[in-house]
């Protein structure tokens, strides 16, 4: 096996299936919400000179909130007699025996990760935005979501898809039974029937008011026939630069110039669903707060937005699926997408195309049909760098679609310039190109100095003024 994929399903429960469902949310809720208070209730009595020692991992926080589970603090009644005397009867968590116990266990897994990756962003042995202490989950603002894994046994697995006794169209879940869904199932079924796939969990969650179940298999690497074919590691050719814009939501062009994509027609859901959206938003600030009327509001404009997201995420994965069917060898930059976002005219805009997922899927995409995916150093100037002599100009405002070279006289398409810079780049320094999720060492350049290469050394432009931050539009 070589990979892990998921197949996400739109589950179709009846009102019954709804509470349990709910119920099982709830339980995995509280089970992290307890395994935290159990942890800071450890640090507090370490800190106050106590020997205690703090559950700290999932496996640790699974062995604490089984024995609390059962324990007086859990839930205890009196039992008073006919002679009057009252007894302490330890009952523990009265509905413990009404939800799959994995829930449980999995929400302390999720606690025990969420600790370590605090503790290793206070230590500096994370990379990226640091990370807070985990904080308690509330009803109102915490996504319903659960997980189990599968387990075989007597070479039965507890997740079943497509289960000869409840039809094509649905997944067994323990503890839960058979969930209906709406998707067909053919292609897991034929995978995990052939071997080709091992079901290792599945994620039940709820948004918008609908539930969807994300079964996560393990499975063999593609079909031959649908992977790239190894190129030898002397061979530096073949890259294809990647330039996201807003005119354009892609251009990929090689280091000849050739453009190979152009993608115009991205659909934009946000700008189409705004006015639905302020329509909704306006409705819902005039509900009463609490009322039934408000949470019928919100109910209405979260769907409106789960359905912004769903068709912006279906149109990327095409383009990805595109991208990575055709080139093995695909250069991106790297874009502070935070940042950008803090143009108050350009954020809605930015926010629509979503650059930082279309990167996500291309790189994944990429790894599994044995390509390659590399990411540019943030501070490269592709955008104001001539293609042809390589020479860095001053900056480009987002009026201007042309880019023309004071020093060479090259013009062409600014997009495609760009483009072109990304794949020298990459062939220039494919030995150390990374994939963008693998988060490798970062290159910092500084306002005034520009990327060399020992191929085509950069020439900066004869200017007495400093050179301008390099921004993406």
């Amino acid at each position: 096996m070589g990979r892990f994929t998921a197949f996400r399903f739109t589950v179709d429960p009846s009102p019954s299936q709804v509470v349990v469902l709910a119920r099982h949310a709830g339980a995995a809720r509280f089970a992290f919400n307890q395994c935290l208070a159990l942890v800071k209730e450890a640090l507090d009595t370490k800190h106050r000179g106590g020997s205690v020692v703090v559950p700290w991992s999932g496996f640790d926080l699974i062995n604490a909130f089984n024995s609390w589970k059962t324990s007086a603090q859990a839930g205890r009644r009196f039992v008073v007699d006919s002679a009057g005397s009252a007894e302490t009867v330890v009952t523990g968590l009265s509905w413990r025996a009404q939800v799959c116990q994995q829930v449980c266990e999995e929400a302390a897994v999720d606690l025990g990760r969420a600790l370590t990756a605090w503790a290793d962003s206070r230590r500096g042995k994370r990379q990226g935005r640091r990370v807070g202490f985990p904080t308690f989950k509330r009803k109102s603002r915490t996504r319903p979501s659960f997980r189990v894994r599968c387990k075989t046994k007597a070479g039965r697995p507890s997740i079943r898809v497509g289960d000869p006794t409840a039809g094509p169209r649905s997944v067994c879940l323990p503890k839960i039974g058979v969930l209906r869904v709406r998707e067909d199932t053919r292609r897991l079924r034929r995978m995990t029937r052939t071997g080709r796939a091992f079901v290792r969990y599945a994620t039940v969650s709820a948004q918008a008011g609908r539930w969807t179940v994300t079964v996560t298999v393990e499975a063999a690497d593609l079909h031959p026939a649908h992977q790239h074919p190894p190129r030898p590691d002397a061979d530096g050719g073949g890259w294809v630069g990647i330039d996201r814009g807003l005119t354009a939501l892609i251009v990929a062009a090689d280091t000849t110039g050739r453009q190979m994509m152009r993608v115009t027609d991205a659909p934009r859901p946000l700008r189409a669903a705004l006015p639905r959206l302020r329509r909704l938003s306006r409705q819902l600030s005039r509900k009463q707060r609490g009322s039934r009327n408000r949470a019928e509001a919100v109910a209405r404009l979260a769907q409106a937005h789960y359905r912004v997201a769903n068709i912006r995420r279906h149109f990327l994965h095409k383009v990805a699926n595109r991208l990575v069917k055709t080139h093995d060898r695909l250069a991106l930059e790297t874009l502070h997408t935070a940042g950008l976002l803090r143009n108050r005219r350009l954020a809605a805009a930015i926010s629509d195309a979503g650059w930082a997922d279309l990167a996500r899927i291309i790189g994944y995409k990429q790894r599994w049909r044995g390509g390659q995916a590399t990411a540019a150093p943030r501070w490269y100037p592709s955008t104001k760098m001539c293609s042809a002599c390589r020479t860095v100009g001053p900056a480009l405002p987002l009026s201007v679609r042309i880019f023309r070279c004071d020093e060479c006289g090259h013009t062409t398409d600014r997009d495609v310039n760009a483009a072109v810079n990304l794949a020298v780049w990459a062939e220039q320094h494919h030995a150390q190109t990374r994939d963008p999720e693998a988060r490798g060492p970062v290159t910092n350049a500084s306002r005034g100095t520009a990327l060399t290469s020992a191929h085509a050394p950069v020439k900066p432009a004869p200017t007495t003024e400093e050179p301008h931050r390099y921004e993406r539009p």
